[in-house]
């Protein structure tokens, strides 16, 4: 049966819907001839040949097509994998640029573009078709009902970083079947709990269709976390309750019309470093088949292999300007048709080389700084990559906050009551000015964690000397082996109440830390709980109960202690300030806006931060000489002195008098079982004896 093709557009890239019909159009500057190819209900297939071809861009329009539709591409061109070009017409390519992808991969090889035996280098003739996904076209109207960006400024945000479907798998708050997907995580339960928790953005892992690894589910794994994309513009189906035949894209869109509603920003963890292609022995499934060289970076002494800065097996070549193109129409996307509030760059030092080094100002931060749309999200990246200079922790442009690794690790040790920490650990906590204060960045250029979705929980970083990852099936091999953690005693879950004793109160200081920071904490998602993963530091395949929520035996007195540890620091602007410390005494007030003592009360010196066996200290901040808010009005607030204690032993603080203060209340206690703090006041100069491993905020009244 004859199929009646148009010429169509060249751009936009992808399959557009206009109500009568639809454009396609792909990428490519190898290619010789490109053939659409439709598939019917039956998974019949019928191929056209997009008949035009302008700036490198094959396309053509067909009448009648419309959302539902089930397409692919077969891209004719060079297989000289010498050069660097794989195209085969034999294998069925997902649209680069499709809104939503439907149906898995079946692992065998008839997905490898090569014949097997022959080292990658003879094309395979085997059809991939019946073995691969297709994409689907979609309608994107949308009832948003006067949704708008929230633009919540930096200082005030708390980021919750979750997974979609571990969030709701377990819980028994959502309907069953909504449980795992977008409509769980919309939920009014759901909402509910973010909102009670006082978190003001969700940060999902990857939401972009990806791939579920061949070698994982061989051994009953899976790719939960999502990090092996394959679709940059496509919701990932198996999230949808709806079907993932297009519904995801409408249910996504309803996930995030619903937390806006409530005041949560949505920030997506992206991954465009690399795609679920690998190496050059890998699967042809999209981009590898269109223009492989375009696409990936190839390496320059032999363009058969990748150069790999991810340790995925490729790296997409940020050189290209067609690759450019794909990552900022991918970025653009997301922010103007899916309303997202910003993204979370993966492996971000990836997207900087142009080069072999890093470099900073790198065509693609050069893009994100002049795009108008851009330019407003909260850009967040994980500055590192497993490549040569790739730990990029402070060099990120002015736009750009970053995952603060130098802080997790410091906050890791000083609780650990490692020695000669005590420096390091100042610095985190004042907002890491040694980092970001020289390049025009605030405090806030600073992203606080402690714990991520890669390493321990919170739990566990208390609970486990190890890692034990034995379930991966890498005989314990992967995963980080110096994670910083300290097991208080015992490996694992005890009956030893001391030693839970001391847990409970090490999960409270840890997550008091995060709170009282300057920077934007970043909480992942469980800790407040004491979710715990057994262990296992690398759960990136454990698509089951070691991952998902365990909601029956949450800890609802840390839930309680975290939702009263956030609400104080969303009421006190000394926590969250928008510029940086001085460092010397406020006019009219002859304190300085902040200060540091020894347990004795004496000012710390710089011999004193550099003494190895201390570990107890006090921390003033001011709540005068804040700076204006936005509308420029003076911001003033209480002023409070901090005790930390790492020792394991108890310390006696003398608290300071004046000019620092007369008087001081408890208000946040991470010895005190409930999540205030105990009642009274104390006079300055006098002394209060703290527990080993502690930590108490007091207000100045």
């Amino acid at each position: 049966m004859s199929v009646e093709i148009w010429l169509g557009e060249p751009f936009p890239l992808g399959a557009t819907w206009d109500g009568e019909g639809t454009n396609f159009s792909v990428f490519s500057e190898v290619a010789t001839a490109v053939e659409l190819c439709l598939f019917d209900e039956g998974g019949h297939e019928r191929r056209v040949r997009l008949p035009e071809v302008t700036a490198f861009c094959w396309h053509g329009y067909l009448p009648g097509i419309g959302p539902g539709q089930r397409y692919g591409f077969r891209v004719e061109g060079p297989w000289a994998p010498a050069d660097g070009h794989r195209c085969n017409a034999a294998k069925l390519l997902l649209d680069p640029y499709a809104r939503a992808v439907s149906g898995p991969i079946q692992w065998g090889n008839a997905v490898l573009p090569y014949a097997p035996g022959s080292d990658g280098n003879d094309a395979s003739d085997e059809d991939s078709a019946p073995f691969v996904p297709r994409s689907i076209v979609v309608d994107g109207a949308f009832d948003w009902g006067g949704d708008r960006a929230i633009l919540r400024p930096l200082h005030e945000t708390v980021i919750y970083e979750v997974h979609v479907k571990g969030f709701t798998k377990r819980c028994p708050d959502v309907p069953e079947h909504l449980r795992g997907t977008y409509a769980g995580l919309a939920h009014p339960a759901s909402i509910k709990y973010l909102t009670d928790l006082g978190v003001t953005a969700v940060e999902l892992l990857p939401v972009h269709q990806f791939v579920h690894d061949g070698h994982l589910l061989e051994q009953g794994l899976r790719n939960y976390w999502g990090y092996n994309s394959i679709g940059f513009f496509a919701p990932h189906g198996e999230y949808a309750s709806g079907g993932d035949r297009g519904a995801q894209v409408n249910e996504f869109k309803a996930m995030v019309k619903a937390l806006h509603g409530a005041g949560l920003e949505v920030i997506l963890d992206v991954v465009y470093n690399h795609t679920a292609e690998g190496n050059h022995l890998g699967p042809m499934l999209s981009f590898k088949g269109f223009d492989n060289v375009a696409y990936y970076r190839a390496n320059d002494d032999d363009r058969r292999f990748y150069m790999d800065y991810t340790g995925t097996g490729n790296s997409l070549n940020m050189r290209h300007p067609q690759t450019l193109q794909l990552v900022m129409d991918s970025l653009r996307y997301w922010a103007t048709e899916m309303h997202v509030d910003g993204f979370r760059f993966d492996l971000a030092a990836t997207l900087a080389r142009e080069l072999y080094d890093v470099d900073r100002l790198s065509a693609f931060f050069d893009i994100i700084h002049q795009d108008p749309i851009l330019n407003r999200l909260k850009l967040i990246a994980e500055p590192w990559d497993v490549g040569p200079g790739g730990y990029q922790v402070g060099n990120f442009p002015v736009l750009w906050c970053e995952w603060n690794g130098k802080y997790r690790d410091a906050v890791r040790d000083y609780w650990r009551s490692q020695e000669a920490t005590l420096g390091e650990f100042g610095n985190r906590l004042t907002g890491s000015s040694d980092l970001y204060q020289n390049d025009g960045r605030k405090p806030y250029a600073s992203i606080n964690f402690i714990t991520a979705h890669d390493g321990f929980t919170i739990n566990d970083l208390v609970s486990y000397n190890e890692k034990h990852n034995e379930a991966n099936g890498e005989e314990n091999r992967d995963g980080e082996s110096h994670n910083r953690s300290w097991n208080l005693g015992a490996e694992g879950p005890t009956d030893d109440p001391e030693i839970n004793a001391l847990r409970k109160r090490q999960r409270k200081n840890l997550l008091a830390t995060l709170l009282v920071s300057q920077g934007v904490p970043m909480i992942l998602g469980g800790d407040e709980i004491a979710r715990t993963q057994r262990g296992n530091n690398n759960a990136y395949c454990q698509d089951n109960e070691i991952s998902w929520f365990d909601w029956e035996h949450a800890d609802r007195d840390l839930l309680a202690f975290t939702q009263h540890a956030i609400a104080f620091r969303r009421e006190h602007a000394a926590l969250r300030r928008r510029r940086w410390f001085k460092g010397r005494p406020i006019r009219g007030k002859g304190a300085s806006d902040i200060g540091w003592f020894k347990p004795d009360a004496s000012p710390m010196s710089d011999a004193d931060w550099n003494e190895e066996s201390a570990k107890s200290f006090a921390m003033f901040l001011s709540g005068d000489g804040l700076g204006p808010d936005e509308r420029g009005r003076r911001v003033t607030d209480a002023s409070f002195l901090l005790l930390f204690n790492a020792h394991v032993d108890a310390v006696a603080f003398t608290l300071p008098g004046k000019p620092w203060g007369s008087r001081w209340r408890p208000v946040l206690d991470t010895t005190f079982p409930s999540p205030e703090a105990p009642s009274g006041s104390l006079d300055a100069e006098s002394q209060l004896e703290r527990p080993g491993l502690s930590l108490i905020v007091l207000q100045r009244e």
